[in-house]
């Protein structure tokens, strides 16, 4: 096992990714690679996979492997040449550079590919490269599969859902009258009956205290924290910057102050108050000029369906399981990327032998 100092552009070629505005793209099956990731789909390929995306101005640092064909956006830089070098080394040796502190430009954070050539990296050969990918991958390909497993565990819950509270075919719906398309035992009401939204709260992040207990702004975790202010199951989603995610939260967290919580579930369980906002579209209720805003007052005010408490009680029996699941899941997700975390910079750096490094195992659902 041998390493030796070069420079990074004796390593890859790092080329300007390409413009395609939207009214240019065709659906299709072809990422659409931005500076924070896929951003959408194409009919057309620009580039062959594997790939390695990373960002040009705008968001910096953040580095996406992508293992088939790809059309990388103009806010990118992608590798044009792995000059013989893994591609999947090359991303983790990338996520190793702190590319995000190489900023040069002024208001818009920006980097420049000839300044990042010249960086000083230290790789090894071709084989402890391949071994380095093998250790790592494993961590990630786990994390992925249980991504997607989650992602199936939701999409059934949901599809129940939809199929009870908004087509109506709930079990024995064939026999219950419906009036003005309100069954019977059901009620037509504001959004505030069924629930109660709450202002989250500030923490700034020179008061976070290290512990477990997760940070929930509107795009969802924004860090970890000691202390909860909000008992978990619990839902919340964006107030002020974006809008329309929603989020179910199993344990104790605390919500920041740019997102909404649900303080009271009044007519409905955590789960069908996740599902119900979910259903809503919240970003209709945009009350903001230059940054998108969601007044709970607003949105209290809409119109839902309240079922009947049985019925919601029958759909959290069923739907429950699924969710203790993707519980489990999402704590091996957290376990596996730690461990990942922790062996990234190690092995990049030559720190720790590769050959002694043994392989994650699955996280049984």
């Amino acid at each position: 096992m041998s390493w030796c100092d070069v420079h990074l552009g004796d390593v890859i070629r790092l080329k300007r990714g390409h413009d395609l505005p939207a009214g240019d793209r065709v659906p299709g099956e072809i990422p659409i690679v931005s500076s924070s990731g896929i951003t959408g789909f194409h009919s057309v390929a620009k580039v062959a996979g594997p790939g390695v995306v990373t960002g040009r101005y705008g968001t910096l640092g953040e580095v996406h492997y992508v293992k088939g064909d790809y059309w990388p956006l103009n806010t990118a830089l992608y590798v044009e040449d792995f000059k013989g070098n893994q591609p999947r080394y090359v991303a983790y040796l990338l996520m190793t550079l702190e590319l995000g502190s190489q900023n040069a430009a002024g208001a818009v954070p920006g980097v420049n590919r000839n300044t990042l050539h010249q960086m000083t990296v230290r790789v090894p050969d071709k084989e402890t490269q391949h071994r380095i990918v093998e250790v790592l991958s494993a961590y990630d390909d786990l994390i992925a599969t249980n991504q997607r497993r989650i992602a199936l565990l939701e999409d059934g819950a949901r599809r129940l859902y939809r199929e009870w509270f908004v087509h109506l075919r709930f079990p024995g719906h064939e026999s219950v009258p419906v009036k003005d398309g309100v069954p019977e035992g059901w009620e037509r009401g504001s959004l505030d009956r069924a629930l109660f939204l709450q202002r989250g709260f500030d923490l700034p992040n020179g008061s976070r205290i290290a512990g477990d207990v997760p940070v929930y702004a509107s795009t969802g975790i924004n860090g970890f924290h000691n202390d909860a202010k909000a008992v978990g199951p619990g839902v919340v989603t964006g107030r002020s910057g974006t809008l329309g995610q929603v989020h179910y939260v199993a344990k104790d967290f605390w919500p920041l102050n740019t997102s909404l919580w649900v303080k009271e579930f009044r007519r409905v369980s955590p789960i069908v108050a996740y599902f119900l906002l979910s259903e809503l579209n919240l970003e209709q209720f945009n009350s903001g000029a230059s940054v998108p805003t969601l007044d709970r007052k607003t949105v209290h005010q809409a119109s839902v369906l309240l079922p009947s408490p049985g019925l919601v009680e029958k759909f959290d029996t069923l739907v429950q399981p699924l969710f203790d699941q993707i519980d489990a899941l999402k704590a091996g997700i957290d376990s596996t990327s730690k461990a990942r975390n922790l062996l990234l910079p190690k092995l990049m750096s030559g720190q720790l032998d590769v050959s002694g490094i043994r392989l994650p195992e699955e996280v049984a659902a």
